[in-house]
């Protein structure tokens, strides 16, 4: 599938896809707040679909729009927003099961802090040269509740993004890419004591936004207000002001992992620049 266009008005919205129906054009329709909706259509009608969209853009109100809806037989919207329908337990047995997997992971080493001690568990994953396995391993250690949530927030909001822009094994690729890079960084720059999945999530900001980048058509995945918070917050992280301590040279790595592998897989999807 791929993404037609968004717009603010859920009710004009469905009547641009009824007259999409009408032309023989599926669409499927989802909107994640409730307001801005998002059409994504099959890849082989996009050329096709994206003239009526352009036409609906110009005038969304026309009535052709609430006579498809007559005529396919749909008198008020059937839109059902993923934040009404789903709760997020739904939501997330929805997704992609390696964005699962890394999400039960994570909480389970959380978990077995009450199991274990801490300490006992940061010796057990902690990085070591000698260990290949353990190259991995700090990604998914976090020492709060905070830094444990936010995380996991990020990495399910964009990981889901990334699969449904690209394909599950773009994203892990960028899993496993910037897992090594940014904890390889982290401790050849500074030691051992680190954790979390920071350099991954900014590894899938630094791909959504190149990618987005390279292909203006699309939605943006990520507002460039969000984008300059993240960039903020790793340069406070680097001038060391804030409140905690911050595995920096792990986010920067994984910023230009994230950067470098949506140029390469823009190049290998034949849309290079």
């Amino acid at each position: 599938m791929k993404l037609l266009g968004s717009f603010s008005d859920p009710r004009a919205v469905q009547g641009a896809v009824d007259y999409l129906k009408t032309l023989g054009i599926d669409s499927q329709l989802h909107s994640e707040d409730g307001r801005n909706v998002s059409v994504w259509v099959n890849d082989r009608d996009w050329q096709r679909a994206d003239t009526v969209w352009q036409e609906f853009l110009a005038n969304p109100y026309h009535e052709k729009y609430s006579k498809a809806s007559w005529q396919v037989g749909a008198t008020d919207s059937g839109l059902q927003y993923h934040s009404a329908k789903l709760n997020l337990l739904q939501r997330f047995f929805h997704l992609n099961w390696f964005i699962q997997s890394i999400v039960i992971i994570s909480l389970l080493v959380y978990g077995s802090y009450y199991y274990f001690t801490p300490a006992e568990v940061f010796n057990a994953l902690k990085f070591d040269t000698n260990l290949p396995l353990s190259w991995i391993t700090p990604t998914f250690m976090h020492f709060g509740a905070i830094h444990l949530l936010f995380n996991l927030s990020w990495w399910l909001y964009l990981g889901n993004q990334i699969v449904q822009r690209t394909d599950f094994v773009i994203l892990i690729t960028v899993f496993t890419v910037s897992a090594l890079l940014s904890n390889w960084a982290q401790f050849l720059l500074v030691d051992e004591n680190f954790g979390g999945l920071s350099g991954v999530v900014y590894a899938q900001m630094g791909f959504c936004w190149v990618l987005s980048q390279l292909n203006k058509d699309q939605q943006p995945i990520l507002s460039t207000p969000i984008i300059g918070f993240m960039l903020l917050w790793m340069i406070l992280g680097f001038a060391d002001v804030l409140f905690i301590s911050m595995a920096n040279w792990a986010h920067l790595f994984g910023l230009l992992s994230g950067m470098s592998l949506a140029v390469l897989a823009q190049r290998l999807s034949g849309k290079g620049t």
